[in-house]
């Protein structure tokens, strides 16, 4: 079995939410991010909707969410509950400092061709057969040695927010060299109304220079503009972001380039996504 396998089989899970998702934003939304103690409580909504933060497409799916406690180890979900629209879960903060709290999806997507039949690797899988079942979708193991026209695209999607019980800390802040993130120069859980943030942006822990970023507020359900801005880091992978007034935010960066690791794949597509709380002075 390809080491690919695992990852395809996750990122398969996360390509079976309808099409519609899609042309959706995700988001993991915290009932808060700063709390005081360690004995406290995190609620969280997982959904997919054109209207931040308002859930009424499509529930995530909260068995995917992991949460790392603030000296990096296995944390846990509990309570966790889908309903028509969104997911819901719990996370208790009993141990002080910063916590990460969310999902990371890769796998590889594509198409390829025999005898002139188009196929597709990834995916929602195959059209129901006669028993109604739908069939798994095809993996890079099922691409014979005589398939043409392969085209493979690797994909890496990270989608997590930070949670603090008492002073924030910085270890789950760490980035792991790989894929597209985020090095929080400013902590995630320290943002003011009328403050500069920075963050410095990285792809396989190098500076991601004139990256676009898309950060959208809150609550377009009771405005007239969505108040989204697109901005682009510096030659240093940088981002500066200034927050006009509190409330919870929604970031979101991509990137593509041709330097996939898996077999046979030309492309590469990532993203990164986050909630951020932005507290008044």
């Amino acid at each position: 079995m390809s080491r690919f396998a695992p990852r395809l089989l996750a990122a398969a899970a996360l390509l079976s939410l309808p099409a519609g998702v899609f042309a959706h934003r995700l988001w993991l939304l915290p009932s808060g991010t700063v709390f005081s103690g360690a004995d406290g409580w995190v609620s969280i909504d997982f959904a997919a909707s054109n209207d931040l933060f308002y859930a009424d497409h499509q529930p995530g799916r909260w068995e995917q969410v992991k949460v790392w406690q603030p000296d990096g180890a296995p944390g846990q979900v509990q309570n966790g509950a889908t309903g028509r629209y969104r997911s819901v879960m719990d996370v208790k903060l009993d141990k002080p400092g910063t916590w990460k709290i969310g999902t990371e999806m890769s796998g590889l997507i594509g198409s390829f061709k025999v005898n002139g039949e188009e196929k597709r690797v990834g995916g929602r899988g195959g059209p129901p057969g006669p028993d109604g079942v739908r069939r798994p979708p095809l993996t890079v193991a099922d691409i014979p040695a005589d398939a043409t026209d392969v085209k493979l695209t690797e994909t890496n999607n990270r989608n997590e927010i930070f949670v603090t019980a008492g002073e924030p800390t910085r270890t789950v802040l760490k980035p792991s060299g790989k894929g597209l993130e985020i090095d929080y120069v400013t902590h995630p859980d320290e943002l003011v109304a009328g403050d500069t943030a920075r963050f410095r942006f990285l792809v396989d822990g190098r500076p991601a220079p004139g990256l676009k970023v898309t950060v959208v507020p809150g609550g377009k359900r009771y405005r007239n503009a969505e108040g989204a801005r697109e901005l682009t880091t510096g030659a240093d992978g940088i981002l500066a972001v200034e927050w006009p007034q509190a409330g919870m935010y929604w970031l979101n960066a991509s990137h593509e380039d041709g330097k996939a690791s898996a077999p046979r794949a030309t492309a590469r597509r990532m993203s990164y996504t986050t909630t951020l709380e932005v507290m008044t002075p």
